[in-house]
This record gives C-alpha cells, structure tokens and sequence, in this order.
C-alpha cells in the first residue's frame, strides 16, 4: 500500500512536471505568435510555407490564451473608483477580443489564400462549355490509349526511350488512327490533306493543301535532358513518327523541317534514331551540334499587360506552319504544362534570364507551393503564347505526348491510378486542332489524377518536386480567357503582336462530366463544346 508521503511526493513531481510543461507551451507559443507575425506581415505568401503552418496552432493558442485573459486583467486591479474600473474593463475586453478576432482571421484567411487547393466544387459546373470550337470537328480531341506502347515492367531506370520500352511499332499505329479520328478520313493522306485545307481556309490563304516549299517547325520538349536519362521528355518514337508521315505521307522536304526544343541541346543518345534517319532535318541545338537557333533582331512577342516582351525564333517566323508536340505532365507554377506552356521553351534562349520573367502570369510564380497569383481574371501569360499569330495562329496540330507523361517540368513518369491506365504508365496520345480543347482534356485528367489522396503527388512540397500541382487555384483561368473575351481582366485586351488588332475566342472550353466516363458536351448530344473521341487499343485491332 502506497504510503501518504509517497503519495504526496508523487503529486509533487507531477505538479512540477505540468508547470514545467505549461512554460514550455507558454513559451513555445509565444515563440510561434512572434514568429508569425514577423515572417508573415511582410510577405504573405510564407504563410504557406510549411513551417508557418506549423507553427499557426501554436501562435493561436498564444492569442486565445494569453492576449484575451489579459484584457480582463483591469477588473482585478486596485483601482480605486469602480465604474472607471468596470468601463476600462470592458473596454479591454471589446478591444482584445478584437484583436484576438482580427489575428484569428488573418491567419485563416491568409492560409486559405495561400495554402487552398481547388476541390471539384470550386470549377464551374460540368458541361458548361465557353467559347468557340476549333477544327474540322469543332471542339474535337482524339485521345488514343494503347497499353502495349510501353513496358508495364519499366522502373524509372533511365532508358525510356528505348525500342525496349517504348513500341515504335504501336505509336505507329495510334498516331495514324489518331490522325484518322481527328479529320474524319481513313487514310493518312488524305488526314493530313484535311488539316492543310482546313487550316489555310480558316485563315483566307485559299482552300489548298500543303504547297512544296513551305516550311514546318516542330516544337517538342526537352526540358527532362537537363535532369538525367530517367525524366521524360517528348517521345523520340513520336518524333520518328510524325517526321515519317510529314516527309514520305505530305511530301515536305527534309530541309523545310525544323524540330527540338531552342532552348534545351538534345540528348543525342535519347534521339539518335531521329538523328540518324533524318539527318536533312533541322534539329535545334543551341551548343552548335546541328542546327543553331537563332531569334528574331526585335522583340516579336508582347505581354498583354506591358510586362514583358521577347524575340521569338527566326525559324517559327519562316514556319508556314507550327506542330505543338508537348508532353502530359503537371507543372509546380504553372499546375499544368501542355501546349501552351510548352512556349517558354520558344522564348528562353532569347530572354537574359530564361522565360522565368514571364511566370509573373502563372498561378504561383516563385514556386515552392507559393500559391499567390490563384484568382481569377488576372493577366495569364498562357492567353498571349496561345493567341500570338506565329505560335497558337501558326499551329496546324496540337500533339500531346501522354505515352510516358511527368509529374513536373523535367521529371520522370508516374503510374497513373485512374481507368482504363489501372496503374500502369498513361500510353497515350492526344490530338486536336482546338488549343483551348485539348488543354481543357488534359486538365481533366491531369486534375483527377493528381489530388491530394495520391500516394506519391499528394502533398505539397515546398521543394517543387511533388504536389498536387492542378489543384492549385487559378490554374484553369488561362482557359476561361483563352475561350472567351468576356473573362479577361477588366481594363486589358490581349494583343501578343502589340498591333492594335486584339485575339478573339482561341477554342472552346469545358469540364467532363464525371472522371468515369469523361464525357463532354458533344459526347452528350449538344452542338457545343468539347467532343472526345477515344480509340482503345488501335494496335492490336
């Protein structure tokens, strides 16, 4: 039996050891208020950062148990006259709960500005279509889903590109089909005569095909080469293909061809069957190993808001025509990076510090899960890259490289959860004639994918490796302005040329109904909005 004096000496070691930790919250939180205030009142922004939301509990606690006890302390005092006592008290009370109100709700609101992501329920509502389609099916993309065009076995090792796991023979075919699906024909030739025809009718150069002598640029991305073998980049095989149908199918001349990301040199080894079986055609390399780049002598592309102008490549301002080839992949500034963010690559060499002034006009523009620029209705500079007229009015084919995909700018691939991928690699392509379409599409996906359940992408992480970077706000604004004009910012008219003579709607923008059947408005019967065409397993049919 426990004796009176052990027990008492007991209760005093407790007693010790919870006074001791009251001064440790006490002081913890203290610590944490301070902390707050000084690395948030400055900049905002850092309210998001990790170590801020850490230590926001904390700094809370400071306030509810500290800053609004004290203001009742003039009660207890010895003031002599009781009603100034009483009056000062309750003047005490107003103001500390005001002030406890006050930094309760910057610290809420602070962290819903910078730290929220978009849920489903914040997008506009399913099958809300906005704006014009584009093409000969307006609104049409074809996406072509074949699993047997990668290896299910492949570990990240670095040799993507390879025979071994990427099937030349299968993206042969799915491109071909693709092609096929988006013109409405059923032979390659006469596919690629329907784009030809359509294009130069839309923009009154007469109903004609291609003509001898006019020249292509082929923007693809690169940006993977500068992390090493294992991230990905724009699909060699795809590149072999659409350069085998370009020259022996349309009839281009080898030397009228220009392919490769200007700013990034390529990797001969990840594009020797390129290299080696096209040696006529323009491949970019701003090291000088093929072809130099070279930009225009004045600045060609203007921000809309005045914040930036660039040179753009002499070779797209040669280009009768532009092919769009990005790769499937979020972005950690952008939250999603397709064709239109592909075009910091055609504006990197010729900027002094990279396209990274432009990213003022992206979502989160210093990165680091910074979500600071995620309203709605501000410049995006993805409107001015998808409307300028040697860019998104050049471009005859969005091509969208999803056989691999990434989870960031240059990074490796992912196993994709959703159906018909079933955790295994994406293994498709994605073509339209719509810019706003196929980039809508790949929001969806790319949104339904990357949410905060997944296992690797989920959480955000301030060193911009992983996120659920389609989930950060703003990040489908871009297509709201590019589909309609009654969405830009009020007071600015997109002008890319600075020419007086403003974009008009680019294409036509929606959100399928659900993630299951991903169906758009066309799909449901309407003459509006998105039509997506899928083609399964082409290769094996």
């Amino acid at each position: 039996m426990e004796s009176p004096v052990t027990g008492h000496c007991a209760d005093k070691k407790e007693e010790r050891k919870d006074k001791l930790r009251r001064i440790v919250l006490s002081l913890g939180s203290f610590g944490a208020f301070i902390w707050f205030l000084v690395r948030v009142i400055p900049k905002p922004s850092r309210a998001q950062y990790p170590c801020m939301k850490a230590s926001a509990p904390l700094a809370a606690y400071f306030v509810t148990s500290f800053l609004l006890p004290l203001s009742s302390m003039p009660l207890f005092s010895n003031g002599k006259n009781p009603r100034t006592k009483m009056l000062i008290t309750i003047l005490s009370l107003i103001l500390g709960m005001g002030v406890m109100s006050g930094i309760s709700t910057m610290f809420v609101q602070t962290l819903q500005r910078y730290g929220g992501l978009t849920e489903l329920k914040d997008l506009e509502g399913p099958n809300t279509p906005m704006g014009t389609g584009v093409g000969i099916y307006p609104g049409r993309v074809v996406w072509v889903h074949d699993a047997d065009a990668t290896d299910e076995t492949y570990d990240n090792g670095g040799d993507w590109y390879t025979a071994e796991r990427t099937n030349l023979s299968a993206v042969r075919v799915m491109f071909s089909k693709g092609l096929q699906e988006l013109t409405g024909t059923g032979q390659d030739e006469e596919a690629w005569n329907a784009l030809f025809m359509n294009f130069n009718r839309t923009r009154n150069r007469g109903d004609r095909p291609y003509t001898a002598g006019e020249k292509i640029a082929v923007k693809i991305n690169l940006n993977g080469t500068y992390m090493g073998d294992h991230c990905i980049n724009t699909s060699q095989q795809l590149c072999y293909v659409l350069l085998e149908h370009l020259i022996h199918v349309v009839g281009v001349k080898p030397a009228d061809i220009s392919i490769g990301d200007t700013n990034v040199p390529p990797n001969p080894d990840m594009y020797a069957m390129i290299l080696n079986d096209f040696p006529g055609v323009h491949f970019w390399d701003r090291r000088g190993r093929y072809t130099q780049p070279s930009g225009t002598k004045e600045d060609a592309i203007f921000a809309s808001d005045g914040g930036k102008s660039d040179p753009l490549p002499q070779s797209y301002i040669d280009a009768s025509y532009l092919i769009n080839v990005p790769v499937l992949k979020k972005h950690h500034r952008a939250g999603i990076s397709l064709g239109a963010k592909n075009h910091f690559g055609s504006v990197a060499l010729f900027n002094d510090n990279g396209a990274f002034d432009w990213h003022y006009g992206l979502p989160v523009p210093e990165g680091g899960a910074r979500m600071t620029n995620g309203k709605n209705g501000v410049y995006r500079c993805l409107v001015d890259f998808m409307g300028h007229k040697d860019l998104g009015g050049k471009t005859l084919l969005y091509l969208v490289d999803g056989l691999w995909g990434s989870i960031n700018w240059g990074h490796p691939a992912v196993k994709w959860r959703m159906s018909p991928f079933n955790n295994d690699w994406p293994s498709s392509l994605f073509l339209s004639q719509d810019p706003v379409a196929v980039e809508s599409v790949g929001f969806d996906f790319l949104f339904h994918e990357f949410d905060r359940t997944h296992p690797s992408e989920g959480k955000l992480d301030p060193r911009d490796d992983h996120g659920p970077f389609p989930r950060y706000p703003g990040v489908d604004d871009y297509l709201h302005q590019a589909a309609d004009p009654v969405y830009w910012p009020k007071g600015l008219v997109y002008d890319p040329e600075k020419d007086g003579t403003p974009i008009g709607s680019l294409g036509v923008h929606e959100h399928w109904n659900n993630a299951r059947d991903k169906q758009y408005s066309r799909n449901l019967g309407k003459n509006e909005g998105i039509e997506l065409v899928l083609v399964e397993d082409p290769w094996k049919g």
